[in-house]
């Protein structure tokens, strides 16, 4: 059973779909602000929210939204120059980049690529590189391009077309010039863009036949450890690919998996789609262990939780309805924002 953790806990109901959640890097220390993506099913919109939140006095208050032409299907946000960038892709295989001041989250400006430019309709998945202006897409159609952010206007190239024989559903930037992605299958691909044409190295999940039918939700790679990729999808399955061990999958948590590399049990802190994982930023890096440093993650069946290498999960929150996305703060690691199903969005701050 996973221990249970003592957080101070904050709900904000939305009275709309809550689809992802991000906090929004700003240059003040004073300011915190929120984004949301929502859906609005009375009125059939979907929109980007931004919110702030101050822990003292309590609050968590509507500051500026953008209508999206078609519902969100990932959102990312970094910092360049003076502005926050939030990158918003569409089921439509739109593409959207606002520009919001650092400082008040006021939105400024916005650029766009148009549908079919990049993605034929169906889930698109993206990723922005942190500080950069540089932003890569995937999706359910096997395209992956990449596009450059400028102050008015968008570049963008095709990088890879597997012409629907390869879908993918999740990616996430390792380096500036290298990525990973993840797809159905359970099947992660590295890119280099300084060797173009296809992949340069690759994981199928054929160790589990329970996985051949999975897939990969989210991913995300630590900056002190490029080699190594974490993925999490379904059957509460997370594992973490190491680059030097092609076919050996370390499993985190899983439907009562081994570690990969022997039969030791590994305790599943869910049985659902695990939807979102992150590298816990609480914990400092340590470069010389060969531990797979701690992660957390959130679920279809209502747990956000740590999980560690060897080590009992932790719960951090257990709801009734799903959590599908969640964010840590970067400046702040010990404050936690994520959506629950129910139209509402918890915040934590951990002890």
């Amino acid at each position: 059973m996973a221990v249970t953790a003592n957080s101070e806990i904050h709900r904000f109901p939305q009275y709309k779909y809550i689809d992802a959640v991000r906090w929004l890097p700003v240059l003040s220390a004073f300011n915190r602000f929120a984004v949301l993506a929502t859906s609005d099913f009375d009125s059939n919109l979907s929109s980007i929210e931004i919110h702030s939140f101050k822990p003292n006095p309590l609050s968590f208050e509507f500051q500026s939204s953008w209508t999206s032409p078609s519902p969100i299907s990932s959102i990312k946000s970094s910092q360049f120059l003076q502005k926050s960038i939030i990158a918003s892709s569409t089921s439509s295989g739109s593409l959207h980049f606002l520009f919001a001041d650092s400082t008040d989250a006021r939105l400024v400006s916005e650029v766009s690529v148009p549908e079919n430019e990049l993605h034929l309709e169906g889930k698109c998945c993206i990723d922005l590189m942190d500080g950069g202006v540089e932003c890569v897409t995937v999706g359910d159609d096997g395209r992956i391009n990449l596009v450059t952010v400028g102050d008015s206007n968008l570049n963008y190239r095709r990088l890879f077309d597997s012409g629907g024989l390869v879908s993918y559903t999740s990616v996430k930037w390792a380096s500036p010039v290298e990525f990973a992605t993840g797809g159905y299958g359970f099947g992660l691909h590295w890119w280099d863009q300084r060797k173009p044409g296809g992949p340069v190295s690759q994981f199928k999940g054929n160790w589990d036949k329970n996985l051949n039918s999975g897939i990969v939700h989210s991913i995300d790679i630590h900056p002190s450890r490029k080699h190594t990729c974490l993925a999490a999808g379904s059957l509460g399955t997370v594992l973490a690919w190491d680059l030097r061990m092609q076919q050996q999958p370390i499993i985190l948590s899983g439907t009562g998996a081994g570690d990969g590399a022997g039969n030791t049990a590994v305790q599943s802190i869910s049985e659902s789609e695990v939807w979102e994982v992150q590298y816990d930023r609480c914990i400092k890096s340590n470069t010389s262990s060969t531990r797979i440093l701690p992660a957390m993650i959130c679920s279809e069946d209502g747990i956000l939780g740590v999980i560690e290498q060897g080590e009992e999960p932790i719960e951090l929150l257990a709801e009734p309805c799903a959590i599908n996305s969640f964010d840590i703060d970067r400046h702040n690691p010990l404050d936690v924002i994520c959506s629950l199903e129910w139209e509402s969005v918890a915040i934590l701050t951990r002890q």
